[in-house]
């Protein structure tokens, strides 16, 4: 077997493949969100607005992911294509129901800020490489920062870093100065994982 085959069937994925893939990629980040909203902490992303939103107004946190990433889809169906548009509303749409009711599944009764800031941000992290390596993401501002990874070459996780910065910039009156910093540090380590574990030319989105 030459080295060309076996690489195009170690990036094949058969739709089994693709669907523990999805139920494991969301699980991961619904523990790191649960850790995060546990903790009165923040992230960045299209889940860090829902947190703001969350947060600010009392919405509810899935109901909101949910909604926010309705717009994306157009760009998801437009450039990355029908099947990544579809993983994409599913994981999506998993993701809003388990952030809902994992706290009903695991009850915390007391969690270290720091630990749940770094392990809810590696969680998030991993979670996130998984979904991205069966060709699909968690929709909202994934959906733009893998089209620019892909047509622009840039980085996912240095300009999801510099997103997310922004968001928790903008959260600042609803958390204190504590929580913020926590808050960083976890986009820190999810971005970390990210970077580290998805570069261009070893795993595209599509």
């Amino acid at each position: 077997m030459n080295g060309t085959a076996s690489t195009d069937d170690a990036l094949h994925h058969r739709w089994y493949d693709d669907v523990q893939a999805l139920v494991t990629g969301t699980l991961f980040v619904a523990l790191g969100l649960v850790l995060f909203r546990h903790a009165g902490l923040l992230t960045g992303g299209t889940a860090g607005i829902a947190f703001v939103l969350h947060y600010a107004a009392g919405l509810p946190f899935g109901a909101a992911f949910f909604a926010l990433n309705l717009p994306f889809y157009w760009l998801a169906w437009r450039r990355m294509g029908r099947r990544f548009t579809v993983k994409t509303f599913a994981a999506v749409a998993l993701l809003s129901v388990l952030t809902e009711v994992l706290p009903g599944w695991i009850v915390l009764q007391s969690v270290d800020a720091l630990f749940a800031a770094v392990a809810g941000g590696l969680l998030l992290g991993a979670g996130f490489v998984i979904l991205f390596r069966h060709q699909a993401s968690l929709g909202g501002l994934n959906v733009l920062v893998l089209w620019l990874q892909v047509r622009r070459g840039w980085r996912a996780g240095k300009l999801q870093m510099g997103i997310d910065a922004l968001i928790l910039l903008a959260a600042s009156p609803w958390v204190g100065p504590r929580q913020l910093m926590l808050s960083v540090l976890g986009a820190a380590a999810l971005n970390f994982a990210l970077t580290v574990n998805h570069r261009p030319g070893r795993y595209a989105a599509v």
